[in-house]
Parts: C-alpha cells; sequence; structure tokens
C-alpha cells in the first residue's frame, strides 16, 4: 500500500548533500524532518529537527515514523565507513519498512573500475578501493533489499561535489580559502583531465525527483552534472567568479602519502587518487532521458 504521508526525513541533513537536499525540499513546499545525532544549527524555518543515531534500527524506526520519503545522505569520516556506513543503511532501511517509505541513498562513483571512458550505471561493480567495497556491500544490500519486499529503494550517484555546506569536500574550504587569498590552489592529480564535478544543489535535485518517482525505484541513476572540465579550468573558472588570479598547484601522490603518514584522513585520499590520474567522466544520459533535467554550469553554481 502506498504511503499517503508527505514527510521528508533527511539522514544526515547538515552535511553538504543532506542540507542541499532540505534547501531543494524547503523550495518545493514539503515538510521536512531533519535527522542527526546531535543538535543540527541553522535549519531553515518550519524545518523539524529530531535527534537520532541512524546506525541503531530502534533508533532509525523512531525517527522515520510518518515519513513518506527517507533520504539516507549521512557520511561518516573517510577512516571509518567500513565500520560505521553499513550499520548506517541497516538503520535506514529499518526506518523506511517501519514507516512504508520509500528510501533514497545518496551515492558515489567509487563502485566502479578505473576507466577513462564515461562512467553508465551497467558498468559492472569492481571497485579496487576499500572504500569503493563498502560502497557495494552497501548498494547490493539495498536492492536486495527493494527485490524482497523488504522497502521501496533508489539510488542517485554525484561525482566528487561541491556546493555550500561542503567544507570538507576535495573542492571545499581549503580550496576556496587558498583561492581568495591569493595562494596557489591545491588540485589533487593532475591539473589537465578532464572530471566531472557534481554541484551539490544539482545532485539534491535530482535526489528528490528519485523520491517523487515511482519509475527510479530498483534502480542506481547517475545525478546529471555539468560538462567535465579540467582542474585548470575549474580553478581558473573559480577565480574569475570570484575576482582573483588564481594559482593551481598539483599535489602529487609522494606528498599525499607523506601527509597521511599523521592525518588519517589524507591517509585514505591516496587510494582515490585514480579519480584525479585519467578523465574522470560522468554519463547521465539514462536520467536525463526519463526525467529531463539541466544541470547547473559551473559558472552559475
Amino acid at each position: 500500500m502506498a504511503n499517503t504521508n508527505d514527510l521528508h526525513v533527511v539522514l544526515g541533513g547538515t552535511g553538504g548533500v543532506g542540507s542541499a537536499v532540505v534547501r531543494e525540499l524547503v523550495a518545493r513546499g514539503k515538510q521536512v524532518r531533519v535527522v542527526t545525532h546531535t543538535q543540527a544549527q541553522n535549519l531553515p524555518a518550519g524545518v523539524e529537527f529530531m535527534a537520532g543515531d541512524v546506525s541503531n534500527s530502534e533508533s532509525a524506526r523512531a525517527v522515520s515514523e510518518g515519513a513518506s520519503v527517507i533520504y539516507l545522505c549521512t557520511n561518516p569520516a573517510y577512516n571509518k565507513w567500513a565500520e560505521l556506513f553499513p550499520p548506517m543503511l541497516k538503520g535506514a532501511i529499518a526506518g523506511a519498512s517501519a514507516s512504508n517509505a520509500k528510501l533514497v541513498f545518496a551515492d558515489n562513483l567509487y563502485v566502479y573500475a578505473p576507466t577513462s571512458k564515461p562512467m553508465t550505471e551497467d558498468l559492472p561493480y569492481a571497485p579496487i578501493t576499500r572504500k569503493g567495497k563498502v560502497r557495494v556491500q552497501m548498494d547490493e544490500t539495498l536492492m536486495a533489499a527493494h527485490a524482497n519486499g523488504t522497502v521501496r529503494a533508489a539510488i542517485g550517484r554525484a561525482s566528487n561535489y561541491y556546493g555550500p555546506d561542503a567544507p570538507n569536500s576535495n573542492i571545499g574550504d581549503r580550496f576556496f580559502k587558498a583561492l581568495l587569498a591569493g595562494k596557489p590552489v591545491e588540485w589533487m592529480g593532475k591539473l589537465d583531465l578532464p572530471h566531472t564535478l557534481s554541484f551539490t544543489d544539482d545532485f539534491a535535485r535530482g535526489l528528490v525527483v528519485l523520491g517523487e518517482r515511482d519509475e527510479a525505484l530498483g534502480q542506481a541513476w547517475h545525478i546529471p552534472a555539468a560538462d567535465p572540465v579540467t582542474g585548470h579550468e575549474f580553478i581558473q573558472l573559480a577565480g574569475e567568479v570570484a575576482g582573483v588570479q588564481a594559482k593551481a598547484q598539483e599535489v602529487p601522490e609522494l606528498m599525499l602519502r607523506a601527509l597521511g603518514l599523521f592525518n588519517p584522513i589524507i591517509r585514505e585520499l591516496v587510494e582515490m587518487l585514480y579519480e584525479f590520474q585519467e578523465p574522470y567522466i560522468m554519463n547521465s544520459s539514462k536520467f536525463q532521458r526519463a526525467f529531463g533535467f539541466t544541470p547547473t554550469p559551473h559558472r552559475q553554481a
């Protein structure tokens, strides 16, 4: 039986993606509940807040009560993915099942093998990283739960993203603070290769579409992003928009490995370098054919 409620619950609703989903839902006039394990600050007017531990199924069911759509936008620390992420998905499935809500999972492209060709949803799962294997485990768990009728679910994937409230992204606070200070902007890997970069507001808009459309269920979807750009192009564009002279600097693998000896988060970045050592392009034509979508140009993001 379909759920006739119109409550949208955003698990992890204060991170880069979750905050964007909340803004998109509010703009559409939806009733929204944000769930995090700590008190949320500066939520839009009218948004409900509930504290909860998504990795605990009982807690997840409580915070999901009455939901029509649940968005799993949690993103634990890179070095804690294997430990924390799967229980969060388990909790989200429990909550969605109990409330008969749709479950939309905010995912990425780590599940695929390195390739210089555009990535499509029909590529086989073939991750080469620990974090990619965690993502595959979660995607397979979610789609199995959908197939056996436990939950109605869809997966939305984005590339490396940037946008408001995403300070820890590769293109986050460190990137923009250096840009505005006139310092060299560091780019992980090669500066001259095309790379799809997702804008969090576009990703959020796509995730909300997946929650609206029943034909999206039971599948993974690449959420459209602006045309691929090289690191040089993106940094120069960011400088033009900010009105500053931009300087770009590649971060070599040896430097990352050295920094990773002292910083566990940077250590986790090393295995993701392959994304920046060859073209990294996401094809989203499946989504565009099904739903129609115009992503925000980088200059306007």
